[in-house]
């Protein structure tokens, strides 16, 4: 969708947050039947983070929030709206959203979660830059975080492998340059994935009982190979399109920002853009797939090392359960 509002949106500012408590392949070669060896020849994963079981899914996002807030030099007073995308809040309700209001101390502010499941920070971002466009908004802070720890089966050898911990978190404010900030976005939803990939327990369908944690129903659930082709597909092709629409080619991006499912999912979507692999930001060998937390956290990352530049254009690119999906071309000006 092109840009055809009076004023534009920017990212200003840039956070994340990953926790201390590093679970390597090796963890998983005594409980499960898989080897270092099995896993990073298939994911690209080496080790993630696991928040430890005390801490929710705020406390991450809350580090990641005030560290955008230090780089930007303003405070919590400053904004205007939060918008978190997470698969795993807190709680039910209320939402995240109104727990970091809380937590950061902003007042005189609105926001809300989104549930797009490893789309949520793309999906988020764009809810955001719909409200700067508005005119009524001048800061809005977007977060992808997930505590994906919370909700793995351990048994599970194609689930439990894959996830870690993570928050990250972007600033945006209004760019009144329509060839800065944010530029274009393709979004996509398709309920007919919903039975490849979900958790079955926790909703109005199936509410908490003893019956559905006997069933453990309260953990990701995933057909592994027809995601992957699905997502194979979904990513690349989204991510070249987007560059078509907006007559790019490849050579044109600085970085490609794909979310962290595996890197062989990464590493098509790459070749698709007509893109060498160090024009793309990775971390899942770190993080291992952090949901919603991968894009902010890579951006978050990769700018802190010095290697996003003022006018890199940047493609974000993401395939999540509902099936959600899409891209974001952005033209760095911070």
């Amino acid at each position: 969708m092109q840009n055809s509002a009076r004023i534009n949106a920017k990212i200003t500012s840039v956070g994340h947050y990953v926790p201390d408590f590093v679970i390597d392949n090796k963890f998983f070669e005594g409980i499960l039947d898989t080897s270092d060896e099995w896993i990073t020849e298939r994911t690209g994963i080496k080790e993630r983070r696991w928040l430890t079981a005390d801490k929710p899914t705020s406390f991450m996002a809350e580090k990641a929030i005030k560290q955008v807030l230090e780089n930007r030099g303003i405070g919590p007073e400053d904004i205007d709206m939060i918008i978190v995308g997470t698969v795993t809040p807190d709680m039910i309700y209320p939402s995240t959203a109104c727990l970091l209001q809380e937590k950061i101390g902003a007042k005189n502010i609105w926001g809300f979660d989104i549930l797009a499941a490893c789309s949520g920070f793309i999906f988020a971002l764009i809810n955001g830059v719909q409200f700067i466009q508005s005119g009524n908004f001048k800061k809005v802070l977007v977060v992808g975080a997930d505590k994906m720890s919370a909700i793995l089966n351990i048994q599970d050898r194609n689930s439990a492998i894959l996830f870690g911990d993570a928050a990250g978190a972007v600033l945006l404010e209004p760019e009144e340059d329509k060839n800065e900030g944010i530029l274009d976005w393709i979004m996509n939803i398709d309920g007919s994935g919903a039975k490849n990939l979900f958790q079955l327990g926790g909703g109005s369908l199936h509410p908490a009982s003893h019956q559905t944690v006997d069933d453990r129903m309260h953990f990701v659930y995933q057909e592994g190979r027809t995601v992957f082709k699905d997502a194979v597909k979904g990513m690349a092709d989204v991510s070249y399109d987007i560059l078509e629409e907006n007559n790019l080619k490849g050579k044109d991006v600085a970085w490609l920002v794909p979310h962290q499912a595996n890197h062989r999912i990464i590493t098509a979507t790459a070749e698709r853009m007509g893109l060498s692999m160090d024009k793309v930001m990775v971390n899942i060998n770190k993080y291992g797939n952090t949901t919603a937390g991968t894009i902010p956290t890579c951006i978050s990352e990769y700018w802190q090392a010095g290697k996003v530049n003022k006018g890199d254009y940047l493609v974000l690119s993401s395939f999540g359960a509902g099936y959600t999906w899409g891209s974001v071309l952005l033209k760095w000006s911070y």
